[in-house]
């Protein structure tokens, strides 16, 4: 397509005068178009028109998938990712994806070990604008999100949600191992790692048992392989010939027979 009309700052060219015109206005910094709402002001039309919507509630961009609606057409095509698993903006150190752009200007941060939003308070650098802006509430004493059942306010949307479990009851990080619930990933974590401290020390009671003499190999209480389930006399030895050398490293067995040592009797 032919674009004869040339921008004497830039040297950009356009197809019509109008778009021409319309990106002049990034140079001088006109804005004609102003919203009656806020008197935002903006280079066109169109985006005054797309701006409106923040007031007016409208969401014209529907999700084909699960009808999600969207006020501007870019945020649909971002949400749509969710959809598609498509993270075309990728960390050229470490691989990582993201849906965004903005999301990998932020975690290339984390390589560079840039923090260019400071507190003006204290001082303190963070990676985000929304990292500081919920910093700075540790100055204010602001606590904007408050819960509807007991009042009690918060700096921070998801320390609400987590504190809202609380009075619904839900416990939404389950173990894998033993079904328990837990209202904070952090704590099932925690729960997680106690497990295998103990199943560790399990095991090495069993390796233990394996080296005594052949008189006490027998431990009270067992007569099985922890791994496999098969009927055993010397369960210990068999664990240790058997399945830890061959899975390679402690991890793939602590795992693997968490189901079977968890419900063993104490040992000695």
């Amino acid at each position: 397509m032919e674009k004869p009309w040339k921008c004497a700052d830039c040297g950009k060219r356009y197809s019509a005068p109008s778009l021409l015109e319309a990106h002049r206005r990034s140079h001088t910094g006109e804005r004609p178009f102003t919203c009656s709402q806020c008197e935002k002001g903006f280079t066109q039309l169109s985006g005054l028109r797309t701006h409106e919507r923040v007031h007016t509630g409208e969401r014209p961009c529907i999700c084909s998938q699960c009808g999600k609606g969207f006020t501007w057409p870019s945020d649909l095509r971002t949400h749509e990712r969710v959809h598609t698993g498509e993270r075309p903006f990728t960390c050229s150190q470490c691989g990582k994806g993201f849906t965004r752009s903005s999301h990998l200007q932020s975690h290339q941060r984390v390589h560079t070990g840039e923090r260019p939003f400071a507190c003006s308070q204290c001082g303190k650098g963070f990676t985000r604008s929304s990292h500081l802006q919920s910093h700075q509430r540790v100055h204010t004493g602001e606590r904007p999100f408050t819960c509807s059942q007991c009042g009690k306010g918060f700096t921070q949307s998801s320390d609400l949600k987590r504190h809202q479990q609380f009075h619904t009851g839900k416990r939404p990080f389950t173990c894998s191992q033993c079904g328990k619930g837990f209202t904070q990933s952090s704590d099932l974590q925690r729960h997680q790692r106690g497990q295998a401290v103990q199943l560790w020390e399990r095991i090495q009671s069993f390796i233990s048992a394996a080296e005594t003499p052949t008189s006490s190999r027998v431990i009270p209480g067992v007569g099985f392989c922890c791994y496999c389930f098969c009927s055993q006399l010397h369960p210990g030895l068999h664990f240790v010939h058997s399945h830890s050398w061959s899975m390679g490293r402690v991890g793939g067995f602590l795992s693997a027979g968490l189901a079977g040592l968890m419900t063993l009797p104490p040992v000695g």
